[in-house]
């Protein structure tokens, strides 16, 4: 397995460390606010649709997987000219604009969520891939690593790897006086808010009970040690229900298709969580909300049994599965048995 992403992003670090190959392409997000930006991203797009199909070739691909991102849009549309299998992947409750374009061509379309309109056999509710760290982390060892009290009940803070600054702040100014004495706080800041957040929380006296970090690159250890999450309501929310984790959720107002509210419906439909909307989040209201849920051993436990409701911890397997389905798919590059994937745009 090989992966194609875009220089300048993430993926161009992580996936390396992770012990894989990663082939780069010249392309840019298209920027729905701005013409001019869009056309570019369009243009470099285009542009990279021969080095897609060349990078495809070397690679002797045996079937693509598109993540849904920029990166997955020339990758697929040079999969489906090579006749290689294409298999998408979509992590939110609507098609982006990459699968929106490439569903119809594709093997597979495995969604993390059900989606009106995307119905029959070459779509299947799969749920969305976490990672191994996140199922198998033990709360103990956990609860050790950060000096938890086993009977100590702990709040998860998290808003991204750069962080989540109206969640960041409201939790300094809302909580920190509480960690130690109601319950213990694990908040990652994010390596963006980390110095701005430090200090805040220096100044509120760095309270016994409150553990800042900057960055935790699986959140294994943090979910497992932790009983309620404060958090936006991307990706992440698969981590939370594969963990059985309720939450207090902030979705990000201005996502793409804001899609983070519907993702954060998805789990408050079925009583895993509340929402507090970005423009009404202060100390004031984030303390009644968390204040409210811990002090309820009812509803807390309701919460994450309802959350447990919601997990598909198997989602890996269930599209490894269609993946080698369609790789078996007749076509210029399918067939072998030891045949190579690409993976694209998965961390767009």
């Amino acid at each position: 397995m090989f992966f194609m992403g875009a220089r300048g992003r993430l993926e161009a670090e992580l996936v390396p460390a992770a012990g894989y190959e990663i082939d780069l392409l010249n392309l840019a997000g298209i920027d729905r606010r701005n013409p001019l930006k869009a056309l570019r991203a369009a243009g470099l797009a285009a542009a990279a649709l021969p080095g897609a199909r060349r990078i495809l070739a070397e690679r002797e691909a045996d079937v693509v997987v598109g993540g849904g991102g920029f990166v997955a849009g020339p990758a697929g549309l040079a999969a489906r000219s090579k006749r290689i299998p294409l298999v998408l992947t979509e992590a939110d409750r609507h098609l982006g604009l990459a699968n929106r374009m490439l569903a119809r061509s594709a093997e597979r379309v495995c969604l993390a969520f059900p989606i009106e309109g995307c119905e029959g056999s070459r779509f299947t509710v799969t749920g969305r891939a976490v990672g191994r760290a996140v199922l198998e982390a033990d709360r103990g060892r956990a609860r050790r690593r950060f000096g938890i009290d086993p009977g100590s009940k702990v709040l998860l803070i998290m808003g991204g790897s750069l962080g989540a600054r109206s969640i960041n702040y409201a939790a300094i100014e809302g909580l920190a006086e509480q960690s130690g004495r109601n319950f213990e706080v694990i908040h990652v800041a994010g390596s963006r808010d980390f110095p701005g957040v430090s200090e805040r929380l220096a100044i509120a006296g760095n309270r016994s009970g409150y553990t800042l970090l900057e960055y935790e690159p699986d959140l294994g250890d943090c979910l497992a040690a932790c009983d309620l999450v404060l958090a936006r309501s991307g990706g992440s929310v698969f981590e939370l229900t594969a963990t059985g984790k309720p939450a207090v959720l902030v979705p990000y107002p201005h996502a793409t298709g804001d899609h983070q509210s519907a993702n954060a419906e998805w789990m408050t439909a079925a009583g895993a969580a509340v929402v507090v909307p970005d423009d009404q989040l202060d100390a004031t209201r984030l303390t009644a909300e968390v204040g409210s849920i811990f002090t309820d051993r009812d509803r807390l436990e309701s919460m994450s049994a309802a959350s447990r409701g919601l997990a598909m911890p198997d989602a890996s397997g269930r599209i490894a599965d269609q993946v080698m389905a369609a790789a078996s798919t007749p076509g210029e590059g399918s067939g072998t048995a030891d045949g190579k994937a690409v993976t694209t745009g998965a961390f767009d």
